[in-house]
């Protein structure tokens, strides 16, 4: 079976490895000309690092990531309000990962070339429309650098073209630009000595527009030496009149260094991070309300092209990791593909749905906004019990993860009769 992959980002490349790992024929169709090795931090949970290691990329990705060890959700002024193990150090069978977001970008583009064939990811191809045939789908391409029309016939169309996604647009014409809840992200990446003790991610403020985050993507060469930090400064501004700015504008280090000025955090030297970052950008806060239905017939949708959220309790792209893996499961257990994508649609939409209303109030970070109202530490238990919450909705507590039955299809399960 054919499957038209429209996107080639994180999403889009996990979804071509599923697909073909469960026997299917995925083709990637990305408009970027190139993919490149840019970017700035992602964290994978273990619900996600399961899944790539039951792709076989386990050593593959520990070889470019770091397993933090500890959450630390710490005030304004850097002092612990409350703390959490990560990964194995909690009870997972699988670790967490901090990453370079263009390192793991292309650790997946590699896969991909290597198991589908170097003619697998087609770049330059910007998405325009689809339409049904008889028993399949006919998607419409620009070649960005001929400028002619580009056709692909295929069984299946999977849109996984990200928070701007054409093909949603096309299922839903209606439903307008995507939403922001006032907040800007300032992301940078610097060389700089880890901080606390180098397996830590640290989230330190309140509420959403006032927090600033730090967590190390690689370990240094030499014990004590630098390596690179991800760090988040997050900023509230007002709600501009004329269309918001999603030019993701570069920000100077003048105003970096004017935007961290009122933090004070006693195991970083704010200063010196925003000097060393060799850029800084700036990113709307934006997510998208909850979808009724991401199946149409052959067509569907994964990844933030399905359900964009606001990044509390780090679950966009792991969410997105897991949409690949159940989506290639149902496709091989269902013998009619369209049964197949809402078999899909119905196992991962009120999971995600509920993942991307919760992260509106907070997500887990409640715990620091709510300390912060309070002046201090949370009572006794209320923040165990926050961040319990979160996890059993988004299907992530450690045994939730450690017993769920695998989404890997076996090889020796019978082919479904298109």
């Amino acid at each position: 079976m054919r499957v038209s992959v429209v996107g080639g980002g994180i999403a889009g490349l996990t979804c071509a490895l599923s697909l073909h790992a469960a026997g299917f024929e995925p083709r990637v169709s990305e408009a970027a000309r190139t993919i490149e090795a840019v970017g700035v931090g992602i964290n994978l949970l273990p619900h996600a690092v399961r899944e790539l290691a039951e792709l076989g990329l386990a050593d593959e990705l520990a070889a470019i990531a770091v397993p933090p060890q500890r959450l630390s959700y710490r005030d304004r002024a850097g002092e612990p309000v409350w703390e959490e193990p990560l990964g194995m150090a909690a009870g997972y069978q699988w670790p967490q990962y901090s990453v370079h977001r263009g390192r793991l970008h292309v650790m997946l583009l590699a896969a991909v070339h290597e198991r589908l064939g170097p003619d697998s990811v087609r770049t330059g191809r910007l998405f325009q429309r689809f339409e049904e045939t008889t028993g399949g789908i006919r998607a419409h391409f620009l070649d960005r650098t001929s400028g002619e029309p580009w056709v692909e016939e295929a069984d299946l169309l999977v849109g996984s073209d990200g928070i701007d996604s054409v093909v949603r647009a096309q299922l839903y014409p209606d439903e307008g630009p995507s939403n922001w809840n006032g907040v800007h992200m300032w992301r940078g990446v610097a060389p700089y000595p880890h901080i606390l003790d180098g397996r830590s991610i640290v989230v330190a403020g309140g509420t959403p527009g006032a927090k600033f985050v730090a967590y190390p993507i690689e370990d240094p060469v030499n014990g004590g030496d630098e390596a690179l930090l991800n760090w988040v400064l997050e900023v509230r501004h007002r709600q501009p009149a004329e269309p918001l700015d999603r030019s993701n504008r570069r920000i100077t280090p003048t105003e970096a260094l004017a935007g961290l000025a009122d933090w004070d955090l006693p195991w970083i030297d704010l200063e010196t991070l925003a000097e060393r970052s060799s850029a800084i950008y700036e990113y709307p806060m934006l997510d998208r309300d909850p979808l009724p239905r991401w199946s149409f017939g052959r067509v569907t949708l994964l990844g933030d092209a399905a359900h964009p959220m606001f990044p509390m309790g780090m679950n966009g792209g792991s969410q997105s990791i897991v949409d690949a893996r159940v989506l290639a499961w149902c496709l091989a257990r269902e013998r009619d593909p369209v049964a197949a994508l809402r078999r899909y649609d119905q196992v991962r939409r009120p999971t995600v749905n509920a993942v991307v209303r919760a992260n509106r109030d907070a997500g887990p970070e409640a715990i620091t906004a709510r300390a912060a109202e309070r002046g201090g530490t949370l009572p006794d238990g209320q923040a165990e019990k926050i961040a319990n919450r979160y996890k059993k909705l988004a299907q992530a507590t450690v045994a939730q993860v450690n017993t769920h039955p695998s989404w890997t299809v076996p090889r020796n399960a019978p082919d479904p009769t298109w």
